[in-house]
């Protein structure tokens, strides 16, 4: 049995109805010209027939074991027809609108934790001869960039190669090749031990560097360095006790935009994209009658992975940012946020990775006391919303010969949060998939309104008319 790292553990322990722990992603593929219309239908029952289920997919939550704590076990059988599941639109129903529905209530229902914590959905009836796959899992099991590695892994780079091999098929785990001899043995305990003193020794001196830090943030002295909790505006409909409910919204922009913009204001992907967020959420917020006097705060998740560092689980943490100062000037919100994130940046790049990982957990019980009282129509803790932003693949992806032509981001919501916003590149395109409970209104013109802020970025830039960029 493999135990928890304490950030898995803590999805299990954060989960409940209104607030389930898993990501998913929904992927749009175009059936293969000369295939038959029964393509997808067909490629339900191959990925049925892929019984040879591999690490961590055949792996199942023991919360009492023999040491205690809650491991991973491995199951005595998967029944793979108690996790990919297939589903036909109704007849003149095949739109977008149709699609996300769907997908928002494969994204409602906790889990099963008696079974491996996955599903894959085929979904067929899409408009063009597409179908779409949803894939969910859940959190503790893996974090977006690990679960986007392992998608990528199982698809194929040329439309010509029509092997198939799913996911659950590919062996993740870190065995494999295991230790012989008792000396080797004690030479990988030592080195646990070592490692596990030195991970403590830089978690103690990043927490002290941390805390002086956020000390200093307190009593005004900084500016812009990581937001602290309990500051962020209360005055919006996006924080408040989480509902069972989901709703699901997706915007797309070429990346031939972005870059564009990138390059006349010398800004990165995340200034751009941020900043047409926070225009998007502020215009929200006005039509919903909320003008507010403080910049919108976020949690955005880092990746605390060295280069090279692969394997499953988590390695995020999860800081408080604040976005723009309101204002009607596009440019001057993009300053604002990049000055933000470029300070944010330093901080986290000045402790150990141990300490932002462990603030993360201090952070995040504070959030979860205040889901478990149901605090969060009185008190804002942790930010407005969640954004993050998971790398994907640059080049065209294929899965049986059919080409993967959209990928979008399917998040979690914190107990305290009614919306969370994930962006996701692949293919010359940007992703912004957000996820929201029932409660909250009309996302569908939230989404709308982050294309309509990227063009008045390219006006604000002098780089208007760019908008038929692909």
């Amino acid at each position: 049995m493999t135990r928890l790292s304490l950030l898995d553990l803590a999805f299990f322990i954060a989960e409940s109805e209104a607030s389930p722990k898993h990501v998913a992603g929904l992927h749009l593929h175009r059936i293969p010209k000369g295939a038959k219309a029964g393509f997808a239908k067909q490629l339900y029952e191959d990925f049925l027939a892929h019984t040879d289920v591999q690490p961590p997919f055949d792996q199942v939550i023991h919360f009492l074991s023999a040491g205690l704590m809650p491991s991973w076990g491995t199951a005595e059988s998967v029944d793979l027809s108690q996790h990919i599941f297939f589903h036909q639109l109704r007849r003149g129903a095949n739109d977008r609108e149709a699609l996300y529905a769907l997908t928002a209530r494969l994204h409602e229902p906790v889990l099963d934790r008696s079974r491996p914590l996955w599903e894959v959905h085929v979904i067929a009836g899409l408009w063009d001869r597409q179908f779409a796959v949803y894939y969910k899992m859940h959190h503790a099991v893996a974090d977006g960039i690990t679960m986007t590695r392992w998608g990528v892994q199982s698809l194929r780079t040329t439309p010509d190669d029509l092997s198939l091999t799913p996911v659950w098929t590919l062996d993740q785990s870190r065995r494999g090749g295991g230790l012989k001899g008792k000396k080797r043995l004690d030479q990988a305990v030592a080195g646990t031990v070592w490692k596990q003193l030195t991970a403590n020794s830089k978690r103690a001196v990043g927490i002290g560097r941390l805390t002086a830090m956020l000390a200093l943030e307190a009593v005004k002295l900084t500016k812009n360095a990581i937001a602290l909790p309990f500051m962020a505006s209360g005055n919006t409909p996006f924080t408040g006790n989480a509902t069972p409910g989901r709703q699901f919204a997706t915007a797309a922009v070429p990346m031939a935009r972005i870059d564009a913009i990138r390059k006349v204001a010398r800004a990165t992907l995340n200034h751009v994209a941020l900043t047409c967020l926070d225009g998007a959420m502020h215009r929200y917020l006005a039509d919903e009658g909320i003008t507010l006097d403080r910049p919108i705060t976020i949690q955005m998740p880092v990746n605390l992975r060295r280069e090279g560092e692969k394997g499953g689980g988590n390695k995020i943490g999860i800081i408080l940012v604040d976005l723009s100062p309101p204002t009607d000037d596009a440019y001057v919100r993009l300053r604002n946020v990049g000055y933000s994130l470029r300070n944010v940046r330093a901080m986290i790049d000045s402790v150990a990775p141990e300490a932002v990982e462990t603030y993360t957990i201090l952070t995040g019980l504070l959030g979860q006391i205040a889901g478990m009282l149901k605090l969060a129509d009185v008190i804002t803790p942790l930010g407005n919303t969640l954004v993050s932003n998971v790398p994907g693949p640059a080049e065209k992806l294929y899965l049986k010969g059919a080409e993967l032509t959209e990928m979008h981001p399917v998040s979690t919501l914190p107990a305290t949060h009614l919306l969370n916003i994930t962006l996701f590149s692949y293919a010359g395109t940007l992703y912004f998939g957000l996820i929201a409970t029932d409660a909250l209104p009309n996302l569908g013109r939230l989404a709308a309104y982050v294309d309509e802020e990227i063009a008045a970025l390219e006006a604000a830039v002098g780089i208007a008319g760019s908008a038929e960029r692909t």
